[in-house]
C-alpha cells in the first residue's frame, strides 16, 4: 500500500463538495422550472436528484474533516443558460454529472492502493453518478 496524499485528497473532496452543492442549487431551480403535462414526476425527480446532490456534499465534507481539512463554504459555478423546456434541462443534468463522474474518478486515481475506505467510497459514487446517467439518458430518449 502506499501513503495516502492527503494534501490531494483534501483538494478532491473539496472540489467535490463545491460541485455537489452547486447541484443542490441547480436541481432546485430546474425543478421550479419544470412545465408541461410530464411536471409532477420531473419536479419530483429533480427534488430527489437536490436532495441527493446535498448528501453527497455532506460525505463529502464528513471524510474531508475526518482527514483534518477544511471543508468549503463555496459552490461551483453554475451557468444560467435561461432554457427550461425538459429536454435542455435534462442535457444540462446529464451534462452535470458527467463532470461529477469526471472528480469522483480523479478521486479515485488518487486514493488507490492507499485507502479502502476511500476507494470505497469513490467507487460507490462512480457507480451512482454512471446510474444517474443511465436514467437521463433514458429519460432522453423521447427527445430524440
Amino acid at each position: 500500500m502506499k501513503e495516502l496524499d492527503e494534501k490531494k485528497t483534501q483538494e478532491l473532496l473539496c472540489t467535490i463538495m463545491e460541485w455537489e452543492l452547486a447541484g443542490v442549487v441547480r436541481y432546485t431551480h430546474y425543478a421550479l422550472m419544470v412545465t408541461g403535462p410530464n411536471r409532477i414526476p420531473i419536479v419530483q425527480f429533480f427534488k430527489a436528484q437536490a436532495t441527493e446532490s446535498l448528501l453527497h456534499a455532506q460525505q463529502a465534507g464528513e471524510i474531508l474533516t475526518g482527514l483534518e481539512g477544511h471543508p468549503t463554504q463555496k459552490i461551483a459555478t453554475i451557468e444560467e443558460t435561461y432554457k427550461h423546456s425538459v429536454k435542455d434541462l435534462l442535457e444540462e443534468s446529464l451534462n452535470h454529472e458527467k463532470k461529477a463522474l469526471k472528480k469522483y474518478k480523479s478521486l479515485l486515481e488518487v486514493v488507490t492502493n492507499s485507502s479502502v475506505y476511500l476507494e470505497e467510497y469513490a467507487r460507490s459514487l462512480i457507480g451512482q453518478e454512471e446510474l444517474h446517467q443511465v436514467e437521463l439518458k433514458k429519460m432522453l430518449r423521447d427527445f430524440s
